[in-house]
């Protein structure tokens, strides 16, 4: 039983390792919760469970939980369902307030998003008190796309003598994404020049990133105004019309979701072939933000699909954030005029 560190980007399939390890670990004679898998999202959650669901039609006697805002359950009344998924509040309170799972009987432990989960303190203290209630003998494993220093030195504090795999191959990940920009001079220039765009290409399906709420509820206007079928997904939402907006997007019945950056990670839509920075993505003091940037272009590309990635640029300051990716991620952005249609389709073949 070996505890596992593990690092590897986007599409190379990290929920189907987990997901296949958690269904051929449990005991299906026993009707008790023995393995828990937290992520930091409702969405994320189900989206793992649907994978488990799919891979588990071979093993009926193997059943899964959701440990989510909203499911319902009987105080003190054991589960039966060997697997259990969910987020951490929810999944803590299973195991302490309501006594649904016996933390003792779990003998395999299953982090997601592992450097979301330590970099959010709310989710840190949850996650480190789930960890706590559990036996030394269970299994741990730990998965993210990222793992900066700080993450990696906290999980192998967690973590006794854990095997490390790391994949350093998020330039692979960008070899199968055109990485473009497009100077712009306010909104509504970035929205001619996303129509233009929207226009040229054979898109299967879009996504566009934006800073805020307000600029992403304003964009989703506009571009429905001009007959596009659009969703919209924003923090603000239930957690249910979040999956609703997620599931028709996957369905697609719209084309194109408009987003701000609770939609950057994780989420898995295989026929999007191009993302838009409507805004660049920036930390706190305004400098690049080249991981949110990198989970943001990886909706594309995925599974070493051909994707595009276009980054609107509005002003001096957008441009030296270009600069700053370039220079992370040692990879040239770009320019596109998309005012000339000849000029957009030769850069895009």
């Amino acid at each position: 039983r070996q505890n596992l560190i593990a690092q590897s980007q986007s599409g190379t399939g990290k929920t189907a390792a987990f997901s296949l390890a958690m269904l051929s670990h449990v005991n299906p004679d026993n009707n008790w919760t023995q393995c828990l898998c937290v992520a930091p999202t409702y969405e994320l959650a189900l989206q793992i469970g649907q994978v488990i669901e799919q891979m588990g039609k071979f093993c009926p006697n193997v059943k899964l939980a959701y440990a989510i805002r909203g499911s319902k359950m009987e105080r003190g009344v054991k589960l039966q369902e060997q697997i259990v998924i969910g987020t951490p509040g929810t999944v803590l309170d299973w195991c302490t307030k309501y006594k649904l799972i016996d933390p003792k009987k779990i003998t395999m432990f299953v982090l997601d998003e592992a450097d979301v989960m330590i970099a959010m303190q709310g989710h840190r203290d949850q996650s480190i008190r789930i960890h706590r209630l559990l036996n030394n003998s269970c299994q741990m494993l730990l998965f993210s796309a990222t793992f900066e220093d700080s993450v990696m030195k906290f999980a192998e504090r967690v973590i006794s003598e854990p095997n490390i795999i790391r994949l350093k191959r998020e330039e692979e990940t960008l070899d199968t994404i055109k990485q473009f920009y497009v100077l712009c001079r306010e909104k509504e220039d970035k929205f001619t020049a996303l129509c233009n765009l929207y226009g040229c290409l054979t898109i299967a399906q879009a996504m566009i990133f934006c800073h805020t709420r307000k600029m992403a509820g304003w964009l989703a206007a506009s571009l429905i105004k001009e007959g596009h079928q659009v969703a919209l997904l924003s923090g603000e939402m239930t957690v249910e019309q979040r999956a609703n907006v997620i599931e028709r997007f996957r369905n697609g019945n719209e084309k194109v979701l408009v987003t701000t950056n609770v939609c950057s990670r994780g989420i898995d839509v295989e026929q999007v072939s191009l993302v838009v920075n409507f805004d660049l993505p920036v930390d706190m003091e305004g400098n690049a933000d080249n991981e949110t940037y990198l989970h943001r272009i990886g909706r594309t590309g995925r599974f070493g699909r051909r994707g595009f990635a276009v980054n609107m640029v509005d002003s001096k300051r957008s441009m030296d954030i270009i600069t700053q990716i370039e220079m992370h991620f040692n990879r040239k952005i770009t320019k596109l005029d998309t005012s000339n249609l000849e000029e957009m389709e030769k850069m895009t073949i």
